[in-house]
């Protein structure tokens, strides 16, 4: 039986800059594939000049870019344009997030190159789509955010806009990208064509939104911040303690009952303003004063222990010192030490994909800029001589 990771053997090949790209074929990568990271001759990946730095080397693009390898091409160059294809000729797929139509401009889009690899899986990442009235438009994660409706429903009611912490549409964008690959890689296994995979930060960001879609669809809401407070179920939220806050989750009747009796408030049972789960929802301000009236009283450990205990829901609001020393993360492993040539062992996130006979691969850091342009050319045709004047005029870079 085979213990490779599940995608050993495809070749991907990058333009990424920044995140969701990379994101993407981080996933890709960590799954098994040879991942070759195409980068420009000035500067490669911006996120490579991204601080705070170890040994010069950035530290977020050491972890977003592990297990790649590197290779600088100038794609705008005639020689260029020829190693590309050349390298796109024996490529499974192809991820890019540049602004809507660059590929194009450079004679590279999919098309083209369709031209010279039929099985080519060609995915382009964007902030508003490859088409329609804003794709043009520069697309961060924010502005996704924002035209998405997560920052309308984000915070506390009447606050000032507020983000999600994390660049979730970017890292939304980047998984639906690498799970569109893995789809299309089993649909070419059947008609042996590749295709063409369109997605976006905007559409990602939208994909959320399965609650407050129920909710206007149904009766015409449009939702707005409720704090930790959950859409549709209560209570369902941080509430206080004596010491700060913890999170608590009733959404069963059988949940309910265990939570009362855990707080000493089976009264709340009986209380016709709490007789269901639509009541409880409708008179959560109420509901939420009831509780917290108890739970102010002792310390959230206390409160955590006795919930726990009785089955409830709950856990404690970690800030990311306390989430990085996690024991329930460290006694699963997820942490791992990646080595690096210049910044050597780097501690990495490890993959929430846990596969029983094909685990995700833990090998190596990012690589360093171009520290594989000279094998992937040898790999790929090009002969010694062939190399050496391209790296004499320009066309590739090498870390040698």
């Amino acid at each position: 039986m085979s213990h490779e990771p599940p995608l050993t053997g495809i070749r991907v090949l990058e333009v990424g800059n920044y995140m969701a790209a990379p994101f993407c074929c981080m996933q890709l990568a960590d799954l098994g594939a040879e991942v070759i990271k195409i980068e420009h001759p000035e500067g490669g990946d911006a996120m490579r000049a991204s601080g705070p730095f170890i040994e010069g080397e950035g530290t977020h693009f050491i972890r977003l870019n592990r297990n790649k390898k590197s290779i600088v091409i100038d794609l705008k160059s005639a020689d260029g344009k020829r190693v590309f294809r050349q390298l796109i000729s024996g490529a499974d797929v192809f991820v890019e997030n540049l602004r809507p139509g660059t590929m194009k401009d450079l004679g590279l889009d999919y098309e083209r190159m369709r031209e010279v690899n039929l099985r080519l899986i060609y995915v382009s990442l964007s902030g508003w789509g490859q088409d329609g009235p804003l794709s043009q438009l520069a697309g961060l994660d924010i502005m996704a955010q924002a035209r998405g409706g997560l920052m309308s429903i984000t915070g506390l009611p009447d606050g000032d806009p507020v983000k999600v912490g994390v660049p979730i549409s970017d890292l939304t964008c980047g998984l639906y990208g690498a799970l569109s690959v893995a789809a299309a890689l089993q649909a070419r296994h059947r008609t042996g064509r590749g295709q063409y995979i369109d997605v976006c930060l905007f559409e990602s960001a939208v994909s959320f939104a399965i609650y407050e879609a129920g909710n206007y669809f149904a009766n015409g809401t449009i939702p707005k911040p409720q704090g930790s407070a959950h859409q549709n179920s209560a209570p369902y939220q941080a509430v206080r303690g004596s010491d700060g806050w913890f999170t608590i989750g009733v959404p069963s009747p059988i949940l309910w009952k265990a939570f009362c009796r855990a707080l000493d408030l089976e009264r709340l049972e009986q209380d016709p303003r709490f007789a269901e789960r639509n009541l409880r929802f409708r008179n959560r301000d109420a509901l939420i004063a009831e509780i917290e009236a108890v739970t102010s009283t002792k310390s959230t450990d206390h409160w955590l222990a006795v919930l726990e205990e009785a089955g409830v829901p709950c856990a404690p609001i970690q800030h990311f010192g306390q989430v990085f020393n996690d024991p329930q993360l460290l006694a699963r492993d997820f942490f791992w030490d990646a080595p690096h040539p210049r910044a050597g062992q780097v501690r990495q996130l490890g993959s929430p994909m846990r596969l029983s006979d094909t685990p995700v691969r833990r090998e190596r850091a990012a690589p360093m800029f171009g520290e594989h342009s000279e094998a992937v050319l040898r790999d790929a045709g090009f002969d010694e001589d062939e190399i050496q004047e391209l790296l004499r005029e320009g066309v590739i870079r090498s870390a040698s």
